[in-house]
């Protein structure tokens, strides 16, 4: 757990304040006005703001690409944007470790890893936001032995209140336990902790060596993929699917690692189908239905039916990745894998029940569990399931009604994404809890990294 030198306190945050600001996430729906919004330089320049700020009282949240929908970065103190501290900082090709900058966007990322010969093992469906802020709010893919994000990561640079760099890895062995001084929980808690530990300037990956995906996109009626879920998460290294509400027919998504040379969508097609069709019609539909709410269910067995198997063979990231910029509002939670297809069918059940509004299509997908203190799929398998409602409709009362469902197998909820848990209700729910409340009362005794959704959901 080394620390890196100190050095004198020489940073005047009076010379760097920004005046007004105002900051908005990528949806929309949250926004802050900051004391003080400063982009430092580099890592150094950050290590010397962050101990500055402390000296002086100040409350530090960090704003990575906005792509949550939480709270999670909001402050009316002072807001730190990394995006400088990006790029490749690092690499061992034998081992496949790379060390970037915390504010390195995934997009970005995947193309330096291309052009190394590396690659992420697994991703998400989306690459807009930055490294640290993935991980931090354990962000995942898909694939019942394939890691999420968080379990990427061989080692973080974290700065801490003093504006010292702890230096935390993995141990070399195994089968270290704990140990007296709680070393081992450092990084276990740094990899997923919603900004409340520090500042992540940067981290170590764990990479692989470049592959490509053959992709396949399959309509299947929704009964037979729930009742061969585990079937078809086992014959897939990548499997989930999309259903959307008061249909019967679901989209699966089948990506799987292949020898063969790069089949990719040509631009049209790719311009066609995912800026045109897929985000700019898709975004008219979902406005003008939305003013006629009763006019979904219809619509989407209508649109159900246009449905069509599609094939792409590409480098990994451009499969795993899909180009998305219809705003929407989203909940996603974590319930163990067993009960995921159960959990599923009783949210489609509530939402026509109860004539629900919503429009978009439901995501399922597995992932498995990891180590991480209060990561979603910490000491378990387990199947996320999102919901979504198009930005500008109301989407809390729906989403608070399917809380309760997933509230009844214990989910996690995904701490980028809605939900309306405490740390009181959330505390139950994760074996490691007061691990992780140990390494945040030794590293940040003070609570300069806090803010009104990590109070709320961990507690001062």
């Amino acid at each position: 757990m080394p620390r890196s030198p100190s050095r004198p306190l020489t940073y005047d945050l009076r010379q760097q304040q920004s005046g007004p600001a105002t900051w908005t996430n990528w949806a929309g729906n949250q926004s802050c006005s900051p004391r003080d919004l400063i982009r430092p330089a580099g890592r150094a320049e950050l290590s010397e703001l962050v101990a500055t700020a402390t000296q002086a009282g100040r409350k530090v949240a960090v704003a990575g690409s906005g792509h949550s929908f939480t709270g999670a970065a909001l402050s009316d103190d002072l807001l730190l944007d990394v995006s400088s501290i990006a790029g490749v900082i690092e690499v061992d090709l034998p081992s496949g470790l790379v060390k970037v900058g915390g504010g390195t966007v995934l997009a970005d990322l995947n193309r330096a890893l291309d052009s190394l010969g590396l690659a992420m093992a697994n991703l998400g469906d989306i690459d807009s936001q930055t490294i640290a802020g993935s991980i931090s709010t354990g962000t995942h893919g898909t694939g019942a032995a394939r890691p999420n994000l968080p379990a990427q990561i061989a080692a973080i640079d974290l700065v801490t209140a003093d504006g010292e760099v702890l230096e935390l890895a993995e141990s070399p062995d195994p089968d270290t336990g704990p140990g007296d001084d709680g070393s081992s929980d450092l990084l276990r808690a740094a990899r997923v902790a919603i900004g409340s530990l520090g500042v992540i300037s940067a981290v170590t990956l764990k990479t692989v060596p470049a592959f490509n995906l053959h992709r396949v996109d399959e309509p299947m009626p929704l009964d037979r993929v729930l009742a061969d879920f585990d079937e078809l998460t086992a014959a897939n290294e990548h499997f989930e699917f999309f259903i959307f509400p008061y249909t019967d027919t679901a989209l699966t998504i089948c990506r799987n690692s292949t020898v063969r040379q790069p089949a990719p969508r040509g631009r049209f097609e790719r311009y066609l189908g995912d800026v045109v069709i897929e985000n700019a019609l898709g975004d008219l539909a979902l406005r003008a239905i939305g003013k006629v709410p009763s006019v979904i269910p219809r619509t989407a067995r209508f649109s159900s039916r246009f449905m069509s198997q599609a094939e792409q063979i590409d480098v990994s990231h451009r499969c795993f990745a899909n180009y998305r910029t219809i705003r929407f509002n989203e909940m996603e939670y974590a319930v163990p894998r067993e009960f995921g297809a159960e959990a599923l069918g009783r949210v489609l059940d509530l939402i026509r029940e109860e004539r629900m509004p919503l429009a978009m299509p439901i995501e399922c997908r597995v992932v498995p569990a990891d180590d991480n203190l209060i990561s979603p799929v910490s000491g378990r398998d387990s199947t996320y399931i999102a919901i979504h409602q198009h930005a500008g409709q109301e989407w809390q009362p729906y989403f608070r009604e399917i809380e309760r469902i997933f509230d009844s197998y214990g989910g996690r909820p995904h701490w980028g994404k809605h939900h309306f848990q405490t740390a009181e209700t959330l505390a139950p729910r994760y074996p490691e809890w007061d691990r992780f409340a140990k390494v945040r009362d030794r590293l940040d005794p003070t609570r300069t990294f806090t803010n009104e959704y990590v109070r709320t959901v961990l507690g001062d």
